[in-house]
């Protein structure tokens, strides 16, 4: 594959070669507590690393389908072919293919923006991309969905960004909508896929469609155990496209990837997962979005620690303080200035479920139960149950029990659209 791809590219300014990527190691044991026998685990613990080839690089699978078509790209600082077998060196996706002198004619950005440097909810505005000169189309903000004139001069939509697994992390919401978009406008999507760095379990409540948001769509547990290709079949497989429509789709899967193979980004995903210790512990942590906690916005810490200036220290022996501070994707954090008391989890073992137990222990000790929630909680959990359940004293173990029926329907389900084994 790398003779090809030097031969094809020798006398272009790129060279793309087939990606190693090094992977941080998910194989923890599983503790023998009797809460961990509920947990929903989509495969085994994770094998050791592989060589892999994500959807970007293998150019020769997707270059004949692109030739002579108008492109869309919905890509962000992620979007990128690998040039060198450490991934320090790459090219951006929309860079490599403008460069080859095909019609690409924009670029659709997801929430974060185009090159990532956007705060989480931050409105993504319209612009143009000052290095190719290319249209950039927000699909956040009040544009979520690609608009029909927006599409009038595109033949096929490209769809290559890295995920991280967790149904709210909204890049799976810009994907429906893309999805739903392309099908209405009789538009075929090619998505180049990446690996999921928590694709290796599922767990968490399965969303109520109630409680439907762009934080959580479709009825799947927090931690979804799919890559985006794996994702976007599910959509149609399920018919969850507005009228039942089908979007045309054709997947580029990753070479040599299963989805106990752990996988380290090269490139952070967002500001605020800004390593392998963040990305694993967001699942869990990014509850604390929905409370009066931080989770380490506006720290270099983002999602490695979580704190308030209400929780007891003594409580649960709460021995970090920190102070947010305006950063990259931070420029508003939560207790900004202010002295929070917490937890630091960045030496923490790397987790193979989702840990309800820093939510639960926060609420217990903070000075503040009636205003521990806020209404974004419910949308993150996408149910009302799990506030009821902390709020009753239920143990992890507990809540957990709940969810058995709804991830074993879920995993039968998800097995009819796995890629990877």
């Amino acid at each position: 594959m790398m003779q090809l791809l030097l031969n094809r590219f020798k006398n272009t300014v790129l060279l793309f070669v087939m990606v190693l990527i090094s992977c941080g190691n998910f194989s923890q044991t599983e503790s023998a507590e009797k809460a961990n026998t509920l947990q929903k685990t989509a495969h085994s613990k994770p094998e050791t690393k592989k060589d892999l080839v994500v959807g970007a690089n293998q150019t020769d699978a997707y270059l004949p389908i692109l030739k002579g078509k108008r492109i869309g790209i919905v890509a962000n600082q992620t979007s990128v072919i690998f040039k060198n077998s450490g991934h320090t060196d790459y090219t951006h996706l929309v860079d490599s293919l403008v460069a080859l002198n095909l019609k690409v004619q924009k670029v659709f950005a997801p929430e974060h923006g185009f090159r990532g440097t956007a705060d989480a909810g931050e409105v993504v505005k319209d612009g143009i991309d000052t290095k190719t000169g290319l249209p950039i189309i927000s699909l956040y903000g009040d544009n979520k969905k690609p608009k029909p004139e927006q599409l009038a001069d595109i033949d096929m939509v490209i769809f290559d960004i890295q995920d991280v697994g967790a149904r709210f992390y909204t890049y799976i919401s810009s994907l429906h909508y893309v999805m739903e978009a392309c099908a209405e406008q009789n538009i075929p999507l090619l998505i180049l896929d990446r690996p999921n760095p928590n694709g290796h379990y599922i767990d968490g409540p399965v969303l109520e469609m109630a409680h439907k948001s762009f934080v959580g769509m479709h009825p799947v547990p927090v931690v979804h155990g799919m890559t985006i290709g794996e994702y976007a079949q599910m959509i149609n497989g399920e018919k969850w496209l507005k009228n039942e429509v089908n979007c045309e789709l054709t997947v580029i899967p990753v070479k040599n990837y299963t989805h106990q193979t752990a996988y380290s980004l090269p490139i952070k995903p967002s500001p605020n997962l800004p390593n392998d210790v963040a990305i694993n512990l967001y699942p869990s942590l990014c509850f604390f979005e929905g409370t009066n906690v931080s989770a380490g916005r506006g720290t270099e810490k983002q999602f490695q620690i979580f704190g308030s200036p209400f929780l007891n220290k003594e409580m649960f022996n709460y021995n970090f303080e920190f102070t947010p501070k305006p950063n990259e994707g931070a420029k508003y954090p939560k207790y900004d200035g202010k002295i929070c008391y917490g937890l630091d989890l960045s030496e923490a073992k790397p987790l193979n479920r989702l840990d309800l137990n820093y939510l639960i222990e926060a609420y217990q000790a903070t000075s503040d139960k009636a205003t521990f929630f806020n209404n974004f909680f419910i949308k993150l959990a996408g149910t009302d149950k799990l506030q009821k359940q902390i709020e009753t004293r239920h143990t992890a173990y507990e809540i957990k029990k709940t969810w058995v029926r709804d991830l074993q329907d879920y995993d039968s389900m998800r097995k009819a659209y796995v890629i990877y084994e």
